[in-house]
């Protein structure tokens, strides 16, 4: 090659060589990312608006407010009488139509009493739900253990911090076995559809995160999961959250605007995105609005915040 060619080539070879180095180096860099945050429509079934009950108008707010996804909460349907499968597929197409996967359902079961024929009941309501999230393509279910029952009313357990004596004659160290048995013959139906059972620390024998790890543990599944609820830890929250962080499938993340229904807990999202993200976290983080103030206001509120805190460089 005479020099000519040789300085030709030279400086076509240049440029390239450096474009390659950037992409290189692009490839290699740290890149910001938002966990993907859902609005759960137990933020809108509290204020007790019939247009606010409604499954369909919650969606549209969701995509409305930009949210990425959306949370069912299963008692809308079952208040409302709306379990018939063309009612389910028909917020399946709506949700679709609007860009935003439902991401995961609330449910209720209650496995912690003695009577073996109402565990049973509660165990067959749970495979139905498994079977309903099936049906709508939705991954992850929340579920809890149910409580004693011994509280006046809700509003007493939350006056007693969740606290609830159990049934006379009985202990927690009782109802542990009960719960465990019931969540392990869930686990073929909910393995069979693809279903995360995701246990919540939501009263009951769940009201800690020691309680909570006890029966994930001790089922050892990958069918039964952890959802971690910010706002249901009343006593050494920031310790039972550190516990929980690093098992969690599923976040739900409480925000107060206009002061909590029940009680307001001042929550460091901040603090909590780093703590998940320290233990590779990237799953979805579900809004569960308890304040008071208008959701038109609040809601928008709310999101910013979990974006703001939710990011991290991938």
């Amino acid at each position: 090659m005479n020099r000519r060619n040789f300085l030709q080539s030279t400086l076509v070879a240049l440029p390239l060589a450096g474009l390659a180095s950037a992409v290189s180096g692009a490839s290699h860099s740290s890149v910001s990312r938002n966990n993907p945050i859902a609005l759960s429509t137990y933020s809108l079934w509290r204020f007790r608006n019939e247009e606010l009950r409604d499954l369909h108008k919650c969606i549209d707010i969701a995509a409305e407010f930009g949210f990425d996804g959306v949370e069912l909460l299963l008692y809308q349907f079952e208040q409302n009488d709306l379990l018939s499968n063309s009612y389910m597929q028909s917020l399946k197409r709506h949700a679709f139509r609007q860009g935003l996967p439902l991401c995961a359902m609330s449910t209720h079961q209650g496995f912690v009493t003695p009577d073996r024929e109402e565990r049973q009941r509660n165990i067959d309501l749970t495979i139905g739900q498994i079977e309903i999230c099936a049906r709508l393509g939705i991954p992850a279910m929340r579920v809890n253990t149910g409580r004693w029952g011994t509280s006046g009313s809700f509003d007493e357990l939350m006056a007693n911090k969740g606290i609830e004596p159990p049934l006379p004659g009985y202990t927690d160290e009782d109802a542990f076995p009960w719960v465990i048995e019931a969540f392990e013959k869930c686990l073929p139906v909910a393995a069979k559809h693809g279903v995360v059972m995701g246990l919540e620390n939501h009263w009951g024998l769940g009201l800690t995160a020691k309680g909570v790890l006890r029966i994930v543990d001790a089922i050892d599944s990958p069918w039964l999961q952890v959802v971690l609820d910010t706002g249901n830890f009343l006593e050494r929250r920031e310790e039972q959250l550190e516990e929980m962080a690093a098992r969690a499938f599923f976040v739900q993340a409480k925000t107060y605007y206009g002061g909590g229904q029940w009680y307001e807990l001042d929550l460091d999202y901040d603090r909590i995105a780093k703590m998940l993200h320290k233990h590779n976290y990237r799953g979805w983080v579900s809004l569960e609005f308890e304040g008071m103030e208008d959701y038109r206001t609040a809601t928008p509120k709310s999101l910013k915040l979990l974006r703001d805190a939710f990011s991290y460089q991938a």
